[in-house]
């Protein structure tokens, strides 16, 4: 790797662990902006795939499913991560499009894709990347996949108008496989990983709080929700987490090989 993307990338990861076990959303949009300046990106997107039936063999996409995704810019005129969530429920139908298959070639390894490498000229032509890509100005994308464990993905998207640059491509990968930690609080976060169910995005705020010094009163004012209701969302963590106290939620945040 040369010293030039060294210089670039060994700041942004310095960055990154400053950033609290309860800030996962605001460090991952941090992450996305600076590597979209850095290669020249118009947006960037997270998405955490986890793998339900690895053995049914009639499925095109190998029982992997997209657990969560957040989006670094929404994208005209869905609010929030609502265009990509279209994309998503595409991917859930098995309505299968070429541009599904990419992420599962060579599935389980470190690994980039991306549109204008791999694939076919007539795809740029066809109803799926007009209405999906062509639209909203993605000339080209570049997707970053690190595996976790055999059931459990990390990928990171990134847009742009452009076709990408190779050298652009080997920065996003620099700066990507170096920090599997961050991939797995992300993942974490989201209620994927270790725990036996995805968390709802309510749930996903209340996880922020939990790992603060907030109280289950204060977490209900800030997400706008009763105490009660609050205290639901807490139990319901801990259980899909298998913990049982906010003491064994952290550790898991602490415990590498968790």
């Amino acid at each position: 790797m040369s010293t030039a993307i060294q210089d670039l990338v060994h700041p942004l990861w310095d960055e990154l662990s400053d950033f609290e076990a309860s800030q996962p959303v605001k460090a991952a949009a941090h992450l996305m902006s600076r590597l979209c300046c850095l290669a020249e990106a118009a947006n960037a997107t997270w998405a955490g795939a986890i793998r339900f039936d690895a053995n049914n063999m009639k499925d095109p996409l190998q029982g992997w499913r997209v657990g969560a995704v957040q989006a670094l810019h929404p994208v005209v005129p869905h609010p929030d991560e609502g265009h990509f969530k279209e994309i998503l429920r595409i991917w859930d139908r098995r309505e299968i499009d070429p541009s599904f298959l990419l992420p599962l070639r060579d599935v389980g390894t470190f690994r980039t894709y991306s549109f204008r490498r791999e694939l076919p000229a007539e795809w740029f032509e066809s109803a799926f990347y007009q209405r999906h890509y062509g639209s909203v100005g993605t000339h080209d994308a570049v997707f970053v996949a690190f595996p976790l464990n055999e059931g459990c993905e990390s990928h990171f998207g990134f847009y742009s108008g452009r076709t990408f640059a190779d050298e652009e491509i080997l920065l996003l990968a620099y700066a990507l496989r170096g920090i599997k930690w961050f991939h797995r609080h992300l993942m974490l976060a989201s209620g994927l990983t270790v725990a036996n169910a995805p968390l709802t995005a309510a749930e996903r705020k209340v996880l922020q709080l939990l790992l603060t010094r907030a109280s289950e009163k204060e977490i209900g004012r800030q997400v706008g929700v009763a105490t009660s209701t609050a205290h639901q969302h807490v139990t319901s963590i801990f259980r899909k987490f298998g913990v049982r106290s906010r003491a064994e939620l952290m550790s898991l945040w602490l415990n590498p090989g968790g």
